[in-house]
């Protein structure tokens, strides 16, 4: 009998703490999983009795990548369950952070990330030495990205200007001028990192899983739904716990969530497969020409889908900043209202793909319950799914290669364990 496993106790350029067992026994695949070993952080928990009006901030130190997602959501459950109607130019504001988040977040997962795999390099700083111009100009859009949430989110990191009703306070005109230049310098840097990828050699995977994504029918979307799916769903946030359940397994410290009882994928390749129609159109022939034409359903792709979508959301924030009134500025930052006893429901698109808050609060305004259902959770189903599909050909292939490939597989997702990043450590046993 002849055993193969390939176990990776740390995985490489994700944000946590994750690990990866494959054991083939004459040569099938006998274990497989995906592992998130990294400590329940119990965020759900500690919200109940705060105000909800803390929750933007609280749940935004849950991720230092993608906290604007975080905020959002909450702020969308928070209003609704307080009744909070926000006016349309705070609106627009919102979604302009959320671009600066899709920027900074996108290129980083492009250039620093996933990049180094199609070139079989360890790191960032390694392909940096091939490539310069490539991973330079890389940085320079996320700068822009960070730009953003700087200003209006107060910080570039785990942003402290955004609050239930609008924001604690306005740009300044200035500030919105010198926005408007960086990013129209780094636009054109960005198309040539898009550009970039669509030359990658991809391996072959071909994967059929129901996508789930928001579908506004409108706007690409950021912070407007409905949800929608490609087997047939179309739900609003009230209703996200009659179609999604999650559940616990023991190899993991994160929980699998279940649409409809089946495995099915978020992030970039559903939101393009689901609204593709809603790119501007030279972003749609951009990404025929690179070789993205939707739907992807080679996860190995994806980077080429983030690399649009850090497009739109770069000309968005232009859009944005371009018709922007200058009377909303001079104007109040947020809305009044009266904190009441209700439930609340909000989703919005992470760059890893949809973010669901609930809040039930109380006469006083304090939280009496909470659920959030992160991306990672929703894809890691289909993330040992893709390494179930990989395994065969992971059999055929010499060790080094197998494992980079694996790692490469979880990559695709850009996991949001949370944010770290570790070396590889591998060893492989052969019995």
């Amino acid at each position: 009998m002849s055993e193969r496993t390939i176990k990776v106790d740390y995985l490489a350029r994700v944000e946590g703490e994750g690990a990866l067992h494959l054991t083939w026994k004459d040569g099938k695949v006998d274990e497989l999983a995906l592992s998130i070993f990294e400590p329940p952080r119990f965020f759900e928990a500690f919200l109940r009795g705060r105000e909800a009006i803390e929750a933007p901030d609280v749940t935004a130190r849950i991720c230092g990548i993608c906290p604007v997602a975080y905020q959002m959501s909450a702020c969308a459950a928070v209003e609704q369950a307080f009744g909070v109607e926000l006016p349309e130019p705070l609106h627009q504001l919102r979604r302009l952070l959320y671009c600066g988040e899709w920027i900074e977040s996108h290129v980083l997962h492009i250039a620093m990330l996933h990049a180094p795999d199609f070139f079989g390099m360890p790191d960032a700083m390694t392909l940096a030495r091939s490539h310069k111009d490539e991973v330079v100009a890389a940085l320079a859009a996320k700068k822009a990205g960070n730009a953003i949430v700087n200003m209006l989110g107060g910080r570039e990191i785990h942003p402290i200007n955004v609050k239930v009703g609008g924001f604690w306070r306005l740009p300044r005109p200035e500030e919105v001028d010198a926005l408007r230049t960086e990013l129209l310098a780094a636009r054109p840097k960005l198309e040539a990192v898009v550009r970039w990828t669509g030359t990658f050699d991809f391996p072959e995977l071909q994967r059929d899983q129901p996508f789930m994504a928001l579908c506004p029918g409108d706007v690409y979307p950021f912070i407007e739904g409905p949800v929608r799916s490609t087997v047939g769903h179309c739900f609003e946030a009230a209703d996200w716990r009659d179609h999604v359940v999650e559940e616990h397994v023991e190899r993991s410290n994160a929980l699998h969530a279940r649409l409809d009882g089946g495995l099915y994928q978020v992030g970039p390749l559903a939101r393009f497969a689901l609204n593709f129609d809603q790119l501007p159109a030279n972003l749609q022939q951009l990404a025929v020409d690179i070789g993205a034409a939707p739907p992807v359903r080679n996860p190995f792709r994806s980077i080429l889908v983030r690399g649009i979508e850090s497009l739109y959301a770069m000309d968005e924030a232009l859009r944005i900043l371009d018709t922007l009134d200058p009377a909303t500025l001079r104007g109040e930052p947020a809305v009044s209202f009266t904190p009441r006893a209700g439930v609340g429901h909000g989703v919005s698109e992470a760059p890893r793909g949809v973010l669901y808050h609930r809040y039930e609060v109380d006469d006083d305004g304090l939280i009496v319950d909470a659920d959030i259902v992160p991306p990672t959770a929703q894809n890691q189903l289909a993330i040992e799914a893709d390494l179930w599909a990989l395994a065969d050909d992971l059999w055929q292939l010499d060790q080094e290669t197998a494992t980079l490939r694996a790692e490469q597989a979880i990559r695709n997702y850009d996991p949001c364990i949370s944010c770290a990043t570790h070396f590889l450590t591998l060893t492989k046993e052969a019995r």
